[in-house]
């Protein structure tokens, strides 16, 4: 008899099997060579619902795994090479989203994760929304998605470092 979790068990493994681990890397952002092989990133929420930084912490997980690929999540904008913000800006976010992008070293990049973070999403709208990420601080990758699924975070992070 076949049980439900059978039937996970051999989804999962298809799954493993259909997205290899040694398939070529993306195509790098032009004029970000300086990132080539490793990129820290200092996250941001600016406003979100938090269901992309769930999928965030999936793309850093064991199945996606994106710091085999060289991106890493720091604690401190002051370390980070860039931004990874999620979230509509929200009228009490916009001044420290500034401020923080302001402390990143230069060169820097911007990711913007998620529908709200690129255009503003559901919230668009909302009495506390400031406006979308690219009003704010120059944005180089979007990725969108509400949430974004992982392999697309991870892929987008691996644009970046080429690997």
């Amino acid at each position: 008899m076949i049980t439900s979790s059978d039937v996970r068990l051999v989804s999962l493994l298809r799954a493993f099997r259909a997205d290899p681990v040694t398939e070529p890397a993306p195509a790098m952002a032009r004029g970000r060579s300086r990132f080539a092989g490793s990129l820290q990133l200092r996250h941001v929420d600016a406003g979100s619902c938090n269901g992309c930084e769930i999928e965030i912490a999936q793309s850093f997980g064991p199945v996606c795994d994106a710091g085999r690929f060289g991106a890493r999540l720091v604690a401190s904008p002051r370390h980070a090479d860039g931004l990874l913000v999620t979230g509509v800006v929200t009228k009490n976010m916009a001044t420290p989203l500034q401020k923080t992008f302001e402390a990143v070293p230069r060169p820097r990049v911007v990711v913007a994760c998620g529908d709200c973070a690129v255009d503003g999403g559901i919230f668009a709208e909302a009495y506390g929304v400031a406006g979308p990420l690219d009003d704010f601080v120059p944005v180089d990758v979007k990725i969108p998605g509400c949430p974004p699924d992982p392999s697309a975070i991870t892929e987008a992070l691996r644009g970046l470092t080429g690997r």
